[in-house]
């Protein structure tokens, strides 16, 4: 896929740089690459990012609406069955630990051994 016509990398930041040595896959010309994280912590989590770096999604509002836009049309073009959490973050608390902001695309399974908090499921199993 080629490149689209301007990238805004910040220095040191390692989403940016998997832009540009190419380890990124852009979704068309859109702007959004995707990737799979160091840690997936479901088989098929992939990270979705601007080609600019923001931030997070107060600091990128329309980018983030654009990520959120595409990751929904590159679902159903690659695992259109299949049950996912979208997640993004701002801030230590909340666990972002790359400054660039990224949607988790999160697909999930019963008994992945990935329990939400915020739900009463079990973790039936390891990750």
């Amino acid at each position: 896929m080629g490149m689209p016509t301007v990238i805004a990398a910040e220095e040191g930041c390692p989403f940016c740089q998997k832009i540009l040595d190419g380890s990124a896959e852009q979704i068309g010309m859109s702007g959004v690459y995707h990737f799979e994280p160091l840690n997936p912590v479901t088989p098929g989590h992939r990270l979705f990012i601007p080609a600019f770096h923001y931030t997070d999604a107060v600091d990128a509002t329309v980018a983030a609406g654009a990520v959120f836009e595409w990751v929904s049309w590159w679902i159903p073009r690659n695992n259109p069955d299949e049950d996912f959490n979208l997640l993004t973050s701002r801030g230590d608390a909340a666990t972002q630990t790359i400054r660039h902001f990224h949607v988790h695309y999160v697909p999930r399974r019963p008994g992945d051994g990935l329990a939400l908090p915020w739900t009463n499921q079990q973790t039936g199993g390891t990750r």
